[in-house]
């Protein structure tokens, strides 16, 4: 009977516990923290800023990336944080189904989310090519872009 590790391909330079990535690298093993029922929660601006809503999953190096991205609060940047946190919610709540808290605070946003768009859109046109109708062509996003000076803000 062949043991396991002859059955994987090898550099012979590599030594064990190391992989056949260039330069013989590490052997990467994720962690990833369980969450609490009703953990601690960023703002969704916070949360948009660091990667994540829940402080509990902070990596060590968000904190230096946080300093330096500080966001305008424009209203398409208020869309991403609803949508970052909506989507965070999402997640957490498919593990944690059965946090009462957290499904009301994601429905809420999901609110907000939806009310946020129609009044974006009305006044910028389609956030995304998914939002176009058939009369509007595929003209989805007119100049100047968002992130263009004097963009939709």
């Amino acid at each position: 009977m062949e043991k396991p590790e002859q059955n994987r391909p090898e550099n012979p330079a590599c030594g064990v516990g190391q992989g056949p990535l260039p330069g013989c690298a590490q052997l990467a093993f994720p962690y990833i923290p369980m969450q609490e029922n009703n953990p601690a929660r960023y703002s969704r601006m916070e949360a948009l800023e660091t990667g994540t809503l829940f402080p509990g999953l902070n990596l060590p190096f968000k904190a230096a990336i946080q300093a330096r991205t500080k966001l305008a609060n424009t209203a398409l940047v208020e869309l991403m944080a609803l949508s970052f946190a909506v989507d965070e919610l999402g997640l957490y709540l498919t593990t944690h189904a059965q946090d009462q808290e957290a499904l009301q605070l994601y429905w809420s946003y999901v609110k907000l989310l939806k009310e946020g768009q129609e009044k974006y859109q009305k006044m910028h046109g389609p956030l995304l090519q998914t939002d176009l109708t058939p009369e509007d062509g595929y003209a989805w996003l007119k100049d100047p872009w968002p992130w263009d000076f004097g963009g939709n803000d």
